[in-house]
């Protein structure tokens, strides 16, 4: 268990019956870059139980944070739901992952889209005064079946606007568009046919995806990230990874779940 630290639940919150979020401590010595993943898990006998997760928390703040879906079944999420406050997880030491904006190209825009808790990567990226120094709007698109499933969503609009490192950055920069495929809601709809059919553009004042300006982050369900590849390849976008920046980056470690 060299490779891991051991962390203490700090909280747990849980969205839907489906959905539930948790901190823990930070060994100082653990070292990230907004939009990294690492393992996380629990040792159940002699052997730890692993998973791949997203940080959702910044870089800089001095507790971690993660995004699960809850699989009644699962081998991990089954036991990781019922965590509480003071019990113990393990963290790898290591973190890595492609949606990274050091892996982009220079834009003016930056396009994060996310489904279910896909968005966790977005929620450090949106916390890093580097991503605003580096693009003019930062579109974060986050898509769900449910209303009840739009976590975090009061964070982004209230409590990041007013945030004392990165508040006046969120309130001039950050577009935040969340839309729902089965409930009543002002956005509604898949998020590549609102790209396709230009409705995503006219509600939030922007032009059309061009690959000369704008720069695309993915991560999310299986379909999402074939559905959102296809557009923009055929748009003329050029993917991008740790080796050669791109102007649009996904997340595959997730992406076969």
């Amino acid at each position: 268990m060299s490779n891991f630290n051991r962390e203490s639940v700090l909280s747990v919150h849980h969205w839907t019956d489906t959905l539930f979020s948790f901190t823990t401590t930070r060994d100082p010595s653990f070292r990230f870059r907004n939009g990294e993943f690492t393992m996380i898990g629990l040792k159940v006998g002699e052997k730890p139980l692993l998973r791949a997760y997203s940080v959702a928390s910044a870089n800089y703040e001095d507790r971690l944070e993660f995004f699960s879906i809850k699989v009644p079944d699962g081998p991990l999420t089954s036991r990781l739901q019922h965590l509480k406050e003071g019990d113990q997880v393990i963290v790898s030491r290591k973190a890595t992952g492609t949606l990274v904006i050091d892996n982009l190209e220079d834009g003016r825009n930056l396009y994060l889209i996310g489904t279910g808790t896909g968005l966790a990567p977005f929620l450090s990226v949106i916390k890093d005064p580097e991503t605003y120094e580096r693009f003019e709007k930062v579109v974060l698109l986050h898509g769900c079946r449910r209303v009840a499933e739009l976590a975090y969503g009061e964070m982004i609009t209230e409590k990041l606007p007013n945030d004392e490192l990165i508040g006046e950055l969120v309130r001039n920069q950050l577009i935040y568009y969340p839309t729902v495929t089965r409930d009543p809601f002002r956005n509604r709809g898949r998020i590549t046919d609102l790209i396709n059919s230009g409705k995503l553009f006219s509600d939030i004042g922007l032009a059309s995806l061009e690959p000369g300006r704008d720069r695309v982050m993915i991560c999310g369900s299986p379909a999402l990230v074939h559905d959102t590849r296809a557009l923009l390849s055929g748009k003329g976008f050029a993917e991008g990874n740790h080796g050669e920046p791109g102007q649009f980056v996904v997340e595959k470690a997730f992406a076969e779940r």
